[in-house]
């Protein structure tokens, strides 16, 4: 029986440069989730006749850019606020990235998949106070929304 030798591949360039690579790209990375469910709701609105397609469009828009609803999105309009809301929401998950990155590195080890992981818990916390903002703004407003 032939054994194989056992490889240990290291860390290219040391792990201070990976730490430092996941610190520097992390907040970076933090905008790609964002992005995706953007450009999924610009696909969904674009050319939008359906009461489906528009509320799955709107629900992705609010999910990409959660401060969309602090800047009055569903009732106001105009490029200003829109571009006021998405580089708002832009920041935000920059911010996140930020301390995302800086929580996973606190371990020699870390990997993208310790920053996703500490990426995941601030995201979610985001996506339900959109829920719970909706849900408010349908109670005041009355049955508007939904």
């Amino acid at each position: 029986m032939q054994v194989l030798p056992y490889v240990d591949r290291p860390v290219p360039q040391g792990p201070r440069a990976y730490r430092t690579r996941l610190r520097s790209l992390g907040p970076l990375a933090a905008l790609l989730p964002a992005a995706v469910i953007g450009g999924a709701a610009v696909l969904a609105l674009h050319g939008s006749s359906s009461v489906g397609r528009g509320a799955t469009g709107f629900a992705l828009a609010v999910f990409a850019a959660p401060l969309l609803l602090a800047f009055g999105g569903p009732l106001t309009s105009g490029t200003a606020m829109f571009a006021s809301a998405v580089g708002a929401s832009a920041v935000l998950w920059f911010v996140i990235g930020v301390v995302a990155s800086r929580r996973a590195t606190r371990s020699p080890v870390a990997t993208w998949r310790d920053f996703w992981r500490e990426f995941a818990w601030p995201a979610v916390g985001v996506w339900i106070g959109v829920v719970a903002a909706l849900g408010v703004a349908d109670l005041v407003i009355g049955r508007a929304l939904f």
